[in-house]
């Protein structure tokens, strides 16, 4: 018999990542990547006792970004196209793809400090606003499995581009940042190549729609330019103030 259920958050994400697009695709891949999960008004932050001595937290949260999410539409996939894999198809249960049954999420995230309501995190990869329903502690002993097996995504090997920084971005980054680890993370971002698989291109046709790209970071926009697809290779060329695209005219 089928049952639905209703949840209420506990929280919601404070994230420098304010869309999907640079927003980095798994916990841990940029552990310089800091936000802050902060607890609803109504829940007493006695819950966060004892969760000090643990390191890491399992957070359990909504995909609330997802267009089919916004849409209301219940459309199931059962195959998805996850990034790694250029292009081919697995089972949705086989992938840690968004677009699910249920547009649920888990990261396991890295323990900063606890300040009151505010859980500050490390290796965040959820968009500014992401609901939280539940945080659970790690528990490496029981939750660590050295004779894991990973699948397809273990046969893969890690696809990186070279970045550099044109002076203009340097001079932004020192200017918005100062000595902060935010360089690092960009780099990391862009490391891991966040355009989707259809704009990556060929060897014959390496920029099928644009060479230079933006993604929103806090209230700036990173802006790159692709130089090469073979090897791949990327260079910031500006860090400027974000401006929402719907009030350009």
């Amino acid at each position: 018999m089928e049952s639905s259920f209703t949840f209420r958050p506990i929280g919601i994400v404070e994230s420098p990542f304010r869309e999907k697009f640079g927003t980095p695709r798994q916990p841990g891949l940029v552990e310089e990547s800091r936000g802050t999960i902060r607890l609803r008004d109504d829940l007493n932050p006695d819950a966060f006792e004892g969760l000090e001595g643990y390191s890491h937290i399992w957070a359990i949260f909504v995909f609330h970004e997802n267009q089919s999410v916004r849409e209301g539409r219940e459309t199931v996939k059962t195959k998805v196209k996850p990034p790694r894999l250029e292009g081919q198809s697995v089972g949705v249960f086989a992938s840690r793809s968004p677009h699910r049954p249920n547009p649920i999420g888990l990261s396991l995230l890295t323990i900063d400090k606890i300040e009151g309501r505010a859980l500050h995190v490390r290796g965040l990869d959820l968009i500014d606003g992401t609901p939280i329903l539940d945080l659970k502690p790690y528990l490496p002993s029981i939750e660590s499995k050295t004779d894991a097996s990973e699948g397809w995504s273990g046969a893969l090997t890690n696809k990186t581009i070279a970045v550099e920084w044109a002076p203009q971005a340097l001079s932004d980054i020192t200017r918005l940042y100062g000595n902060s680890d935010i360089r690092s993370e960009i780099e990391k971002i862009l490391n891991l190549d966040p355009r989707p698989v259809s704009y990556r291109g060929t060897k014959e046709n390496p920029d099928p729609y644009t060479s230079r790209y933006g993604f929103r970071h806090g209230d700036f926009n990173v802006v790159f330019t692709m130089l090469s697809h073979e090897p791949k290779k990327a260079r910031i060329e500006r860090i400027e103030p974000w401006a929402d695209p719907s009030t350009i005219e």
